[in-house]
Protein backbone atom coordinates (compact mmCIF):
# COMPACT_ATOMS: atom_id res chain seq x y z
CA UNK A 1 0.00 0.00 0.00
CA UNK A 2 1.57 3.43 -0.79
CA UNK A 3 0.34 5.85 1.14
CA UNK A 4 -0.02 9.46 -1.19
CA UNK A 5 0.30 13.23 0.45
CA UNK A 6 -2.09 15.91 -0.55
CA UNK A 7 1.40 18.10 -1.04
CA UNK A 8 3.37 20.98 -3.35
CA UNK A 9 7.02 19.56 -4.38
CA UNK A 10 9.38 22.30 -5.44
CA UNK A 11 10.41 21.58 -8.22
CA UNK A 12 7.93 18.92 -8.86
CA UNK A 13 9.03 15.65 -10.21
CA UNK A 14 8.66 16.40 -14.47
CA UNK A 15 10.58 19.75 -13.39
CA UNK A 16 13.35 17.56 -12.08
CA UNK A 17 13.24 14.94 -15.39
CA UNK A 18 13.63 17.87 -17.48
CA UNK A 19 16.82 18.85 -16.16
CA UNK A 20 18.21 15.39 -16.03
CA UNK A 21 16.67 12.76 -18.70
CA UNK A 22 18.55 14.75 -21.56
CA UNK A 23 21.26 14.12 -20.57
CA UNK A 24 20.94 10.25 -20.28
CA UNK A 25 22.33 7.90 -23.32
CA UNK A 26 18.42 6.72 -24.11
CA UNK A 27 16.84 9.49 -23.71
CA UNK A 28 14.54 10.07 -27.18
CA UNK A 29 12.31 13.40 -27.73
CA UNK A 30 11.75 16.31 -29.77
CA UNK A 31 14.36 18.92 -29.32
CA UNK A 32 12.87 21.87 -27.35
CA UNK A 33 10.23 20.10 -25.86
CA UNK A 34 9.28 19.90 -22.08
CA UNK A 35 9.01 16.55 -20.88
CA UNK A 36 4.83 15.66 -19.89
CA UNK A 37 3.34 12.81 -17.62
CA UNK A 38 1.75 9.96 -19.37
CA UNK A 39 1.36 7.59 -16.19
CA UNK A 40 3.02 6.03 -13.67
CA UNK A 41 2.98 3.57 -11.19
CA UNK A 42 4.18 2.60 -7.39
CA UNK A 43 5.61 -0.73 -5.94
CA UNK A 44 5.95 -0.73 -1.94
CA UNK A 45 9.47 -0.85 -0.08
CA UNK A 46 8.79 -3.60 2.74
CA UNK A 47 10.23 -1.37 4.91
CA UNK A 48 8.41 1.72 4.45
CA UNK A 49 11.05 4.13 4.41
CA UNK A 50 11.54 4.65 0.19
CA UNK A 51 9.03 5.49 -2.16
CA UNK A 52 9.56 3.63 -5.72
CA UNK A 53 7.42 5.21 -8.58
CA UNK A 54 8.01 4.36 -11.81
CA UNK A 55 7.20 7.63 -14.58
CA UNK A 56 6.20 6.77 -17.56
CA UNK A 57 7.08 10.31 -19.75
CA UNK A 58 7.35 11.62 -23.35
CA UNK A 59 8.94 14.60 -24.79
CA UNK A 60 7.07 15.78 -27.65
CA UNK A 61 6.35 13.60 -30.31
CA UNK A 62 9.01 11.57 -28.99
CA UNK A 63 8.42 8.06 -27.63
CA UNK A 64 7.22 7.05 -23.94
CA UNK A 65 10.27 6.79 -21.98
CA UNK A 66 9.73 4.47 -18.51
CA UNK A 67 11.62 6.61 -15.42
CA UNK A 68 11.98 4.38 -12.27
CA UNK A 69 12.29 6.51 -9.30
CA UNK A 70 13.04 6.38 -5.38
CA UNK A 71 12.49 9.40 -2.90
CA UNK A 72 14.66 8.90 0.31
CA UNK A 73 14.95 11.24 3.42
CA UNK A 74 18.91 11.15 3.30
CA UNK A 75 21.27 10.57 0.48
CA UNK A 76 22.04 7.03 -0.53
CA UNK A 77 25.54 6.48 -0.22
CA UNK A 78 27.69 5.39 -3.02
CA UNK A 79 24.87 6.38 -5.15
CA UNK A 80 25.66 9.76 -6.55
CA UNK A 81 26.10 8.75 -10.03
CA UNK A 82 22.44 7.75 -9.54
CA UNK A 83 20.93 11.20 -8.02
CA UNK A 84 18.49 12.93 -9.97
CA UNK A 85 18.31 15.92 -8.24
CA UNK A 86 16.70 16.74 -4.62
CA UNK A 87 12.99 18.26 -3.99
CA UNK A 88 11.05 19.89 -1.25
CA UNK A 89 8.30 18.27 -0.11
CA UNK A 90 5.81 20.08 1.75
CA UNK A 91 4.88 16.95 4.17
CA UNK A 92 7.65 14.91 3.97
CA UNK A 93 10.67 17.52 3.86
CA UNK A 94 13.36 17.33 1.71
CA UNK A 95 13.97 14.41 -0.66
CA UNK A 96 16.93 12.77 -2.68
CA UNK A 97 15.37 11.32 -5.64
CA UNK A 98 17.65 8.72 -7.51
CA UNK A 99 17.18 6.56 -10.77
CA UNK A 100 15.35 3.04 -10.11
CA UNK A 101 18.78 1.33 -11.88
CA UNK A 102 21.24 2.66 -9.28
CA UNK A 103 19.07 2.23 -6.15
CA UNK A 104 18.71 -1.21 -4.39
CA UNK A 105 15.33 -1.12 -3.15
CA UNK A 106 13.53 0.03 -6.80
CA UNK A 107 15.86 -2.88 -7.75
CA UNK A 108 14.85 -5.68 -5.10
CA UNK A 109 11.47 -5.09 -5.38
CA UNK A 110 10.89 -5.03 -9.34
CA UNK A 111 12.46 -8.57 -9.01
CA UNK A 112 9.91 -9.56 -6.61
CA UNK A 113 6.89 -8.21 -8.04
CA UNK A 114 8.37 -10.29 -11.50
CA UNK A 115 9.28 -13.32 -10.05
CA UNK A 116 6.37 -13.86 -7.91
CA UNK A 117 3.50 -12.66 -10.36
CA UNK A 118 2.89 -9.18 -8.66
CA UNK A 119 1.78 -6.24 -9.23
CA UNK A 120 1.87 -2.33 -8.75
CA UNK A 121 1.05 -0.81 -5.25
CA UNK A 122 -2.47 0.19 -3.87
CA UNK A 123 -2.31 3.48 -3.86
CA UNK A 124 -4.37 5.27 -0.83
CA UNK A 125 -4.44 9.63 0.37
CA UNK A 126 -5.80 10.84 2.76
CA UNK A 127 -8.74 13.42 1.89
CA UNK A 128 -10.71 15.63 5.25
CA UNK A 129 -9.41 12.93 7.33
CA UNK A 130 -10.20 9.38 5.47
CA UNK A 131 -8.65 6.90 3.59
CA UNK A 132 -9.41 7.40 0.00
CA UNK A 133 -8.23 4.67 -2.58
CA UNK A 134 -7.14 6.01 -5.79
CA UNK A 135 -7.34 4.68 -8.79
CA UNK A 136 -3.55 4.01 -10.35
CA UNK A 137 -2.75 5.59 -14.30
CA UNK A 138 -1.06 2.38 -15.08
CA UNK A 139 -1.63 -1.46 -14.00
CA UNK A 140 1.31 -3.61 -14.06
CA UNK A 141 1.95 -7.10 -13.29
CA UNK A 142 4.33 -9.84 -13.31
CA UNK A 143 4.79 -12.90 -15.40
CA UNK A 144 6.34 -15.43 -12.58
CA UNK A 145 4.88 -18.40 -10.54
CA UNK A 146 7.55 -18.77 -7.96
CA UNK A 147 6.66 -16.95 -4.42
CA UNK A 148 10.08 -15.10 -3.57
CA UNK A 149 11.13 -12.11 -1.73
CA UNK A 150 14.17 -10.65 -3.37
CA UNK A 151 16.90 -8.66 -0.45
CA UNK A 152 18.22 -5.17 -1.57
CA UNK A 153 21.75 -5.88 -2.77
CA UNK A 154 24.21 -3.23 -1.70
CA UNK A 155 25.00 -0.56 -3.86
CA UNK A 156 28.54 -1.55 -4.03
CA UNK A 157 27.71 -5.02 -5.24
CA UNK A 158 25.64 -3.55 -8.23
CA UNK A 159 27.33 -3.33 -12.01
CA UNK A 160 25.18 -1.47 -14.72
CA UNK A 161 25.40 -1.16 -17.92
CA UNK A 162 23.78 0.54 -20.74
CA UNK A 163 22.80 -1.08 -23.97
CA UNK A 164 21.00 1.19 -26.41
CA UNK A 165 17.34 2.13 -25.19
CA UNK A 166 17.79 -0.45 -22.31
CA UNK A 167 19.67 -0.32 -18.50
CA UNK A 168 21.32 -3.52 -17.49
CA UNK A 169 21.92 -3.94 -13.65
CA UNK A 170 23.38 -7.23 -12.37
CA UNK A 171 23.79 -8.03 -8.08
CA UNK A 172 24.68 -11.22 -6.57
CA UNK A 173 21.19 -12.36 -7.29
CA UNK A 174 19.49 -11.65 -10.15
CA UNK A 175 19.87 -9.75 -13.58
CA UNK A 176 17.49 -7.23 -13.84
CA UNK A 177 16.74 -5.23 -17.71
CA UNK A 178 14.65 -1.74 -17.80
CA UNK A 179 13.56 -1.39 -21.07
CA UNK A 180 14.18 2.92 -21.04
CA UNK A 181 12.17 3.28 -24.40
CA UNK A 182 8.68 1.84 -24.84
CA UNK A 183 7.68 1.52 -28.57
CA UNK A 184 6.31 -2.02 -28.81
CA UNK A 185 9.80 -3.04 -29.77
CA UNK A 186 9.91 -5.41 -26.50
CA UNK A 187 12.98 -6.86 -24.37
CA UNK A 188 15.42 -9.38 -25.12
CA UNK A 189 18.45 -10.44 -23.51
CA UNK A 190 21.93 -9.54 -24.55
CA UNK A 191 23.82 -11.77 -26.63
CA UNK A 192 26.93 -10.88 -24.55
CA UNK A 193 24.64 -11.25 -21.12
CA UNK A 194 25.97 -14.62 -19.71
CA UNK A 195 25.26 -16.57 -16.44
CA UNK A 196 21.77 -16.24 -15.84
CA UNK A 197 18.95 -18.70 -16.70
CA UNK A 198 17.29 -18.12 -19.85
CA UNK A 199 13.77 -18.87 -17.90
CA UNK A 200 12.97 -15.31 -16.76
CA UNK A 201 10.18 -13.34 -15.81
CA UNK A 202 8.67 -10.04 -17.09
CA UNK A 203 6.70 -7.20 -15.68
CA UNK A 204 4.70 -5.71 -18.30
CA UNK A 205 2.00 -3.03 -18.16
CA UNK A 206 -0.53 -1.01 -19.75
CA UNK A 207 -2.12 2.36 -19.38
CA UNK A 208 -4.51 5.06 -21.63
CA UNK A 209 -3.74 4.54 -25.07
CA UNK A 210 -2.13 1.17 -24.81
CA UNK A 211 -3.81 -1.13 -26.69
CA UNK A 212 -0.92 -3.99 -25.83
CA UNK A 213 0.80 -4.49 -22.68
CA UNK A 214 4.02 -3.70 -22.65
CA UNK A 215 7.33 -5.16 -21.97
CA UNK A 216 9.01 -3.26 -18.95
CA UNK A 217 11.55 -5.02 -16.52
CA UNK A 218 12.79 -8.24 -17.33
CA UNK A 219 14.02 -10.29 -14.45
CA UNK A 220 16.08 -13.11 -14.06
CA UNK A 221 18.50 -14.70 -11.67
CA UNK A 222 21.75 -16.42 -11.71
CA UNK A 223 22.50 -19.56 -12.36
Amino acid sequence: MALLHKAELKPSKVELLNSWAPSQAWFIGDAGNAIESIASFRFDDPAGKVGVETLLVRAGNGPTLQIPLTYREAPLAGAEGSLVGTLDHSVLGKRWVYDGAGDPIYLATAATVAISGGHQAKLEIEIDGKMIEREPTAVVSGSGTTVRTFPSPAVTSLTQTRSGRMTIVQSPEFVLIIQRVLDGSGLHWPADLVGVERQSALITGSWSGVATPQELVLVATHD
